[in-house]
């Protein structure tokens, strides 16, 4: 019986239809894959000039940094915020005028940032020291852990659920 070659199967709609389904599909994932990795911070690193969080805790208790929570509300209000921190909403409009008043109108004071997981603290961190903050200090694990470390809540970091979660 003759049939179609295999070269002929090849260049049918169908199969060129079902080789972009599976292409497109695996491209999909890849980025799916990609974001996952950047929302989970899987590739973070406490750096020099960074602090764990533990370490964090500790500079904070002693006054030796001023730790700002810079997650929303809504996060606070779920895992509550490290002892000694205090919660500014990043997406403020008035965040650097927030922050001035905890430092005393100070740019050189200490000041270490804590997210989620790291993503974000990294990102306002790099804002402030180009607006004149000279002392800015990455959490890189975070609340909820990266891949510096495992963060506050699961080591078990003392935290503070009374706060005033509807303000920012």
């Amino acid at each position: 019986m003759t049939g179609p070659n295999d070269s002929d199967l090849k260049t049918t709609p169908s199969h060129r239809m079902r080789r972009g389904i599976l292409v497109g599909g695996a491209a999909t994932l890849a980025s799916g894959l990609l974001a996952g990795a950047q929302w989970f911070n899987i590739a973070g690193e406490i750096a020099e000039g960074d602090l764990s969080a533990p370490d964090a805790a500790q500079a904070a208790a002693a006054g030796d940094v001023i730790l700002i929570d810079i997650r929303r509300p809504d996060e606070w209000a779920r895992t509550g915020i490290g002892i000694d921190a205090v919660p500014i909403d990043m997406r403020v409009a008035d965040f650097t005028d927030r922050l001035l008043e905890v430092t005393q109108g100070r740019t050189d004071f200490p000041v270490a940032l804590i997210c989620a997981r790291g993503v974000r603290s990294a990102k306002l961190a790099l804002q402030l020291e180009a607006a004149g903050f000279s002392k800015v200090i990455d959490v890189p694990e975070g609340m909820l852990g990266s891949g510096a470390g495992p963060g506050w809540i699961k080591r078990g970091l003392p935290v503070n659920r009374d706060v005033p979660f509807a303000e920012g």
